[in-house]
């Protein structure tokens, strides 16, 4: 069993801020736009370094969506940054029609995803970005894990054609895949072989996956945990040959269980292959004030879930 390190707890945003103040030096067509949050997405340096190629919009969600498309025809790469629930929920229609409709070259950049927002309650923690998001013809979706896995995934975000959204959290996480990492847009990665079950999970909880599966070996279960980072499009050929080799998965997501990643992995099972399957998810429901480690308890969305989980999935068999 491959031993995961966290090597010191960042923020995946500031993983953004990493990886678009590093296009900032190495893509003149990258510009970035703000809807007055620059310190909570990180663009400080990115802005400090090409302060004319940043666009403060105020908060004006929707304008700032419009303003992001027209700039692809002069051949801009915008990268637009608020948080996720202002991303989506509030601009639905502007990203519809002016972005995904004509298959614009934006990026939404979209922090303080999910319940791990913590004390700004039920109206800032949107649990549904993700379904809004893959519903859209045409549009990636892309939920990495920790610091590095961030910025790798903002780096090659830059280079693809086509309108992408990429989700990432506020609190301080483990930080434990490569700083060297390449990231490739719908490959899903394969963190530990195993026999018994499979465990995808995608964003936060891929670490509270690798601490289940260690718990688990110690109960004599071999889980298979797979880093499912972009969730459209979804590597379908990695998740059917894991549950070939298991016969049962868990998915585990920091998202409603309706529209998020677990739905997406039911549609590839009961086309091809089915499977037992539980989720791992908030269950219709909207968050809470409470601090990230509360809430991802009270919700189910830590390893002793995924542990009691795995565990129910197998004897379905």
């Amino acid at each position: 069993m491959k031993k995961y390190i966290d090597t010191g707890k960042k923020d995946t945003r500031s993983g953004f801020g990493a990886g678009l103040e590093e296009l900032g030096k190495t893509n003149e067509n990258v510009v970035a736009l703000c809807a007055d949050l620059i310190g909570s997405l990180k663009m400080d340096a990115f802005i400090a370094n090409n302060p004319d190629r940043f666009f403060q919009i105020g908060i004006a969600e929707a304008n700032m969506m419009g303003i992001a498309a027209g700039l692809t025809i002069g051949g801009k790469i915008p990268f637009t940054g608020t948080f996720a629930n202002f991303s989506t929920g509030r601009v639905y229609d502007q990203i519809r029609q002016s972005i995904a409709y004509s298959g614009k070259n934006v990026k939404i950049c979209a922090s303080h995803a999910g319940i791990t927002l913590g004390e700004d309650g039920a109206t800032h923690q949107i649990l549904e970005d993700i379904g809004l998001m893959k519903m859209l013809p045409g549009m990636v979706v892309i939920n990495p894990c920790d610091y590095n896995q961030t910025k790798a995934a903002t780096l090659a975000i830059a280079d693809y054609n086509g309108p992408v959204y990429l989700r990432f959290g506020r609190p301080k996480v483990a930080n434990f895949t490569p700083e060297d990492q390449t990231f490739e847009i719908g490959k899903a990665l394969h963190l530990q072989e195993g026999n018994d079950v499979t465990i995808v999970a995608t964003g936060h909880l891929v670490w509270e996956a690798l601490v289940a599966a260690e718990a688990l070996q110690g109960k004599g279960i071999s889980a298979e945990v797979i880093n499912i980072h972009t969730i459209k499009p979804l590597d379908n050929e990695a998740i059917i040959n894991s549950v070939k080799k298991t016969g049962c998965i868990v998915t585990a997501e920091e998202h409603n269980y309706l529209g998020g990643l677990g739905e997406s992995v039911s549609r590839v099972l009961a086309q091809y292959h089915p499977t037992p399957q539980e989720f791992i998810a908030t269950q219709d429901t909207f968050g809470e004030s409470g601090t990230p480690e509360q809430l991802m308890e009270k919700y189910g969305l830590n390893s002793d879930a995924i542990i009691n989980a795995a565990q129910k999935v197998i004897k379905r068999k």
